[in-house]
């Protein structure tokens, strides 16, 4: 088996069925194992599964009290703005181009814990980077951590049922998964330390990483607007926090192939682009999945890159040392062949084999482009 095979740790109904197939389990299976796992009597391990949903259980009054005591529409509409633009653009840039896939790097560790702590903290980092390596490997494959095909509380609670490490990861395996978090900053666990928790956080450290994260922003917020404006913003990160759980399944078609010729390039998994995710939090899905790589995911001229325009800004002031930016090689071995083949189409009706696929008029892209970058 594999290390991609076995970093996580396998849920009860398992990942591939006896034909080799994805396992489908029911919704009383996926809902019999969170609970399984969010057992901490059971094992002490278990604490990951529990702390991100209750900083989700934690903020609830937020909303409650907001509404009651301080509801404005100038107030809800700041509220939905931060909790679907400020918290999805911070998560694109912190958790998936940098933790994940390394997309760019700081000059210094300080402009690293900036970025890091620009939101109130609601995600472990180990269970956003290790699973979501397993997700591009494995991408709408069993084992993927959270397939659109097993449906929405398959991807709801993955954070839960499948993305977790192993329990008994070798000290080799351990190591090499520490790896892929070394980079963050995070406080990382030695073997022995993993073996009684059962994770690469230690439960001490992250908890008051999440305290001191709260405490700060809401201190923040009070000085700039008082009771209102914190809870109002409170409220934003519970609707992020809530909705980002279901972006994956949305965000793979929920299941079918919703890929749309000349929108949708990358043909190796069912990602799509979406406009919304794409306009407030700078995930072009499907054009990232061509480039994971890349700390740009808005290729063309009406794909808005919030996160690419702040790793941009960071890169100018001197805070990021090197970024990749596959923007050409999307453009000369996808977009503009794909151009080319409609012109050709149009040019010769009477000539065509095979139906060429339809791609929906496009401006072509102005200015020059960046190539892959290290500076």
């Amino acid at each position: 088996m594999a290390f991609i095979d076995r970093v996580l740790r396998a849920p009860s109904y398992g990942w591939v069925d006896a034909a080799g197939g994805l396992v489908r389990p029911t919704p009383r299976q996926i809902l019999r194992e969170a609970l399984a796992r969010c057992n901490v009597l059971r094992t002490r391990k278990n604490w990951i599964c529990v702390i991100a949903w209750v900083w989700v259980l934690c903020l609830l009054p937020a909303p409650v009290l907001f509404v009651k005591y301080h509801f404005s529409g100038g107030l809800l509409a700041l509220a939905l703005l931060f909790g679907v633009g400020g918290m999805s653009t911070h998560g694109t840039i912190w958790y998936h181009r940098y933790c994940t896939h390394r997309a760019f790097a700081f000059r210094h560790g300080a402009w690293r814990f900036v970025t890091q702590n620009l939101v109130p903290k609601v995600v472990p980092e180990e269970i956003y980077v290790v699973s979501h390596q397993v997700h591009h490997v494995k991408s709408d494959q069993p084992g993927d951590p959270y397939n659109a095909s097993a449906g929405f509380l398959y991807c709801f609670l993955a954070d839960i049922n499948h993305q977790p490490i192993a329990h008994d990861l070798s000290e080799d395996d351990y190591a090499r998964t520490v790896k892929m978090l070394a980079h963050t900053g995070i406080h990382l666990n030695s073997y022995r330390q993993y073996q009684r928790w059962g994770s690469v956080s230690h439960p001490a450290a992250l908890i008051a990483h999440g305290v001191l994260s709260w405490t700060f922003w809401y201190a923040v917020y009070y000085a700039i607007g008082g009771h209102a404006l914190a809870l109002a913003l409170f409220s934003g990160v519970l609707l992020w926090s809530v909705g980002v759980r279901t972006f994956n399944y949305q965000g793979h078609g929920r299941g079918r192939d919703l890929r749309r010729d000349g929108v949708d390039f990358n043909r190796r998994d069912m990602s799509v682009n979406q406009w919304r995710p794409g306009v407030f939090g700078g995930e072009w899905h499907n054009n990232h999945h061509l480039f994971p790589s890349s700390a740009r995911s808005g290729f063309l001229w009406h794909q808005l890159d919030c996160a690419w325009l702040y790793i941009r800004l960071l890169h100018r002031l001197g805070a990021v040392a090197s970024y990749r930016d596959d923007r050409q090689r999307f453009l000369d071995e996808y977009y503009r062949p794909a151009l080319k083949a409609r012109a050709a189409s149009a040019a010769h009706p009477a000539h065509d084999g095979p139906s060429t696929p339809e791609t929906p008029p496009i401006k072509p892209p102005g200015g020059a482009s960046t190539a892959p970058t290290s500076t």
